[in-house]
């Protein structure tokens, strides 16, 4: 096990009806809000419900809303300039984790000086950032306990992550009963997403990590039973219970404390949602088994040891290769399982851009724990998600 330091800050309100509890939370921190939201809040009546909190608290607000899944850097700078002319005090995401990222940009954002953007082509650091709160809608990203914000540059099509301890949502609401009206479509999804961030840190060439092994192998059972009972009941309490948490968990830090991590697979992905604006999730869950395909003769090993303890394959102490492309035959059938695409043609990528997509990849290359990946081997890789 490796040297590590684990921190994290935010602190979770888990329940039914927590999000009346968001004006205690938000007067901690000033008196004046920036209002971040998906317009999907309107319809499911949690603006209102919001809003309504705020007024009878006394608490001034502005709003931000239009926020899009791939979230854009246009609607950051515009939410920045907001904050600044309106001096607000913290921002309040209510949403996913578009909207949260949305708003951990625009705080860094605003007492930067410079473009917003030198953060995540890593030309600039964070030092001071305007607090960020939560309530959550959607179990994905895990951006509610995080310390990282994804953003697309819609003028350049790349999609770019910057990763701090500061930008750390200060408090995050989670109750499980304002997940029900998420599409099936985007449940999924979402849970394809917090399996990814887990297989990030799970598949690495570090040892003596069983406890981190074992945490991620049960958070990862957890999702692979409860997701289709939510997609068959969607107002299954314990059920969106579960998953939510899960998939905080997955993002939060402690299932990687200890060891390296591979971000091959959202690498990836990035470059595709980048130019295509897939559904990030789905977009997921055509990488991945395309990915395990190509590296996993480097540690076949450490696929097996996924392929038993995680779907309960028999193992064949003869042949572990045999076992360890079980374990992702049935990761892909999973997924197409809970209604999600595993190729890139289904999404309506053609043939032709995988070379663009890989050479994008570029900027982003040599990645990988489990084995290194250079731009041919990205194409490879896209390759084995196209047919």
């Amino acid at each position: 096990m490796r040297n590590f330091e684990f921190h994290c800050d935010t602190k979770i309100i888990f329940g039914k009806d927590t999000e009346a509890l968001v004006v205690d939370e938000i007067k901690q921190y000033g008196n004046k809000v920036l209002l971040v939201y998906y317009d999907v809040i309107k319809q499911i009546g949690l603006y209102d419900k919001v809003v309504g909190y705020l007024k009878e608290a006394g608490i001034e607000f502005v709003e931000l809303s239009g926020v899009v899944p791939n979230p854009r850097l246009s609607l950051v700078k515009e939410g920045i300039e907001l904050c600044r002319r309106e001096n607000v005090d913290l921002i309040l995401a209510v949403g996913g984790g578009s909207v949260i990222d949305t708003a951990k940009a625009i705080g860094m954002g605003v007492p930067y000086e410079g473009d917003v953007w030198d953060f995540f082509l890593r030309k600039a650091e964070v030092k001071e950032t305007l607090p960020v709160g939560v309530i959550l809608t959607v179990a994905a990203a895990g951006s509610e306990t995080s310390n990282c914000s994804v953003i697309t540059n819609e003028e350049t099509n790349l999609k770019r992550a910057f990763i701090s301890p500061l930008i750390r949502p200060k408090f995050s609401i989670l109750n499980p009963e304002l997940l029900y009206t998420v599409p099936a479509y985007h449940t999924a999804a979402g849970g394809v997403d917090a399996m990814s961030h887990i297989m990030e840190k799970y598949f690495t060439s570090d040892v003596d990590v069983d406890l981190t092994d074992r945490l991620s192998e049960a958070t990862l059972r957890t999702i692979i039973k409860y997701l289709p009972k939510v997609l068959e009941k969607p107002d299954d309490y314990n059920a969106r219970a579960q998953i939510l948490w899960a998939s905080t968990m997955a993002q939060n830090g402690i299932l990687g404390v200890g060891r390296g991590s591979d971000g091959c697979c959202h690498a990836i992905a990035g470059e595709v949602t980048g130019l295509y604006d897939t559904i990030h999730g789905a977009t997921l869950a055509i990488v991945t088994p395309a990915w395990m395909k190509y590296v996993f003769d480097a540690n076949i090993p450490r696929f097996a040891q996924f392929a038993v303890r995680v779907w309960d394959v028999e193992p064949d102490f003869n042949d572990l290769r045999a076992t360890a492309l079980e374990g992702i035959r049935r990761t892909e059938e999973f997924f197409k399982s809970v209604g999600m695409p595993v190729r890139l043609s289904e999404v309506g990528i053609p043939e032709e851009a995988l070379e663009v997509i890989a050479e994008r990849s570029g900027a982003r290359t040599p990645i990988g724990a489990i084995k290194t990946l250079e731009v041919p081997d990205v194409l490879e890789i896209l390759k084995l998600a196209y047919k």
